[in-house]
């Protein structure tokens, strides 16, 4: 908004009395500005918070974040003529906010990036939970908004946590918490029974100090469910699992409205699909597959048929795999670019998938895991998704092992989902189809 304000000045410098006419209407220019560039910079991942961009990602993310945002205000300038601010201060406009936002974030992470901004915690436990957070968040951009001060071990448990990393003393829990300034608690102790000094940590609570389950801390800090530590109580208990008639109507709105759309937007590039499809390979031109829904219901999910009718002759169900001698040459086009995908908005339309929620599995495949995975059955209570926040957080799974790293994710989004975090969901899928992140 702000980059409006200073181009119309440039722009208008010798010209008073166009600048005051300008003025009149710069307050809603200025905000159509910003909320196109916003959006764009959210559907090329500038504000997933547990990335860290390279500074040429982030010129390139941003000079594609302006580019597509000063293409969609055309757009809007095209279907509402009176927001129209004139070439000069649009092009300025830009100009002058992309150079002010690189310069603006390479300070911001240089600010951030001291241990002044981050939460001091402190760990109880020094075992095999606690040494979770040094294994699955290791780097410092994974810890982006905390500092570990250090690991309490507990009387009893086994020590897990290297001994450089351990923090004691003799004035106890809560005079360690004053001594290290801690702002959070994170419990994790590998057996709760006697472990936990509660009158230590109430001492800690009352003085502001924050108390944090493990299951909690990675839920908030990584997005994601530990399917090792998370309990059954803790997920009863913890909120979450919204499925009231306001969420509802909610998301089936927003999966109709956003189904239509895309509909009308890319049904030329479906067509396209179609013929290429026919021309290369002959029909059928769609591939129908069972697939399990809401509720362990199975219903048919529709793509563009990418590989050769013979693929499954065995009737036997395999994954997917990098450079699958099963496609065919559009196949493997359709299948990097997402394009084989469009036609389950007819499954989105019918109600059989939501545009967001977990990618649905084949029979074959649920079977196995559900008795493998401890949870795996939780990712059934919504429907599944077009996209979701597995797919923005891991590449394509091919294993029982990528299974379970995607249910972490997926129950991260079935116990939090919420339309405002369908719509991120939404933008942020932009970045995967365009950097190809996870197809094959």
């Amino acid at each position: 908004m702000l980059s409006v304000l200073l181009a119309a000045v440039l722009r208008f410098r010798h010209d008073p009395v166009g600048l005051e006419v300008f003025s009149q209407g710069m307050a809603l220019r200025a905000v159509l500005v910003a909320l196109c560039i916003t959006g764009a910079m959210a559907a090329f991942g500038l504000y997933q918070v547990h990335l860290r961009h390279r500074w040429t990602d982030l010129a390139l993310r941003l000079m594609l974040s302006f580019g597509f945002g000063g293409i969609g205000l055309l757009v809007l300038y095209y279907v509402l003529p009176f927001t129209y601010m004139g070439r000069g201060v649009l092009l300025m406009s830009l100009a002058t906010g992309f150079a002010a936002l690189l310069l603006f974030r390479v300070l911001l992470f240089h600010v951030l990036a001291t241990d002044v901004f981050r939460r001091r915690v402190l760990v109880f436990g020094a075992g095999e939970n606690a040494d979770l957070i040094n294994q699955r968040m290791r780097r410092r951009s994974d810890r982006q908004s905390f500092v570990v001060v250090g690991f309490v071990p507990i009387p009893g448990q086994a020590l897990h946590v290297d001994s450089s990393l351990l923090a004691s003393g003799e004035d106890g829990l809560a005079g360690l918490v004053e001594r290290l300034q801690v702002d959070e608690i994170v419990v994790a102790p590998d057996e709760r029974r006697g472990a936990l000094p509660m009158d230590a940590m109430l001492a800690c609570a009352q003085r502001g100090v924050a108390v944090t389950d493990l299951s909690t801390f990675f839920e908030r800090e990584a997005g994601l469910v530990t399917l090792k530590i998370a309990d059954p109580s803790w997920l009863v208990f913890s909120g979450g699992f919204d499925h009231s008639l306001p969420r509802r109507l909610s998301k089936r709105c927003f999966d109709l409205a956003a189904a239509l759309l895309l509909l009308a937007i890319a049904w030329p590039a479906m067509l396209a699909v179609a013929v290429c499809i026919w021309f290369e390979d002959g029909r059928p031109l769609f591939y129908r597959q069972t697939r399990v829904g809401e509720g362990g219901r199975n219903f048919d999910l529709i793509k563009f048929r990418s590989m050769r009718t013979d693929a499954e002759a065995d009737g036997v169900a395999r994954w997917a795999k990098a450079g699958d001698d099963r496609t065919t040459r559009i196949g493997r086009f359709i299948r990097l670019t997402r394009l084989d995908e469009l036609p389950q908005l007819f499954n989105i339309i019918r109600g059989e998938m939501s545009f967001v929620g977990p990618r649905p599995e084949r029979p074959q495949f649920v079977d196995m895991l559900d008795q493998q995975l401890r949870y795996y059955s939780i990712r059934h209570s919504v429907k599944p998704g077009l996209t979701g926040w597995a797919q923005l957080r891991y590449p394509y799974g091919a294993s029982v092992q990528d299974a379970e790293e995607k249910l972490k994710f997926d129950l991260f989004y079935v116990k939090n989902q919420r339309l405002l975090f369908d719509m991120m969901i939404l933008l942020q899928t932009v970045e995967v189809v365009v950097f190809q992140r996870g197809s094959r």
